[in-house]
């Protein structure tokens, strides 16, 4: 053999050993030996937030699709409901009572700011359980209770009552 073909064979065993290495060692590695511990230790810590970061962006969309899937699922029940609601006062002919007036008005105004029974019960302080029968008719409220729920729902107590004036005059 000549000089250059054993030059060849020896850059071709040269590059093959190093495709070899090549797999077992990280991106990055080569640099992470560079640095200092301290180095080394900033870099892990970062790479760690990034991963949390990511995470916690995530749960925060899966979060926020769930919540649509929620109100696009509730808007649709609400629209079969408002249809069997019409049936039903046509066939019975029943007038609505104040406190379901209310309650009508009070999930109207819930539903239209996208808000759950939950963060309106905190904001108001009332309990959840107690808004969510006041909201049915079943319970009556208070006016202060009223006032506080109007101030969660970011209405004015007479523009509440207006709207339940309001919805006492159409069904009447």
């Amino acid at each position: 053999m000549d000089m250059e073909t054993m030059t060849q064979v020896r850059r071709t065993s040269d590059m093959n050993e190093l495709k070899a290495a090549a797999p077992m060692m990280k991106p990055g590695a080569a640099r992470m030996r560079e640095l200092a511990p301290a180095q080394r230790r900033a870099v892990a810590l970062a790479q760690q937030q990034v991963l949390k970061a990511r995470a916690a962006k995530k749960a925060k969309d899966e979060a926020a699709e769930m919540r649509r899937r929620m109100w696009s699922d509730e808007e649709h029940g609400a629209q079969i409901a408002l249809r069997g609601e019409t049936k039903t006062s046509e066939q019975q002919e029943d007038t609505l009572s104040l406190r379901g007036a209310i309650g009508l008005v009070l999930r109207d105004l819930r539903s239209r700011d996208h808000k759950t029974l939950r963060e309106v019960s905190e904001k108001a302080g009332v309990s959840l359980g107690y808004l969510s029968e006041v909201e049915r008719g079943q319970k009556e409220a208070s006016s202060e209770l009223l006032s506080s729920i109007a101030e969660a729902l970011g209405v004015s107590t007479a523009q509440l009552l207006r709207m339940v004036a309001d919805r006492l005059d159409m069904a009447a």
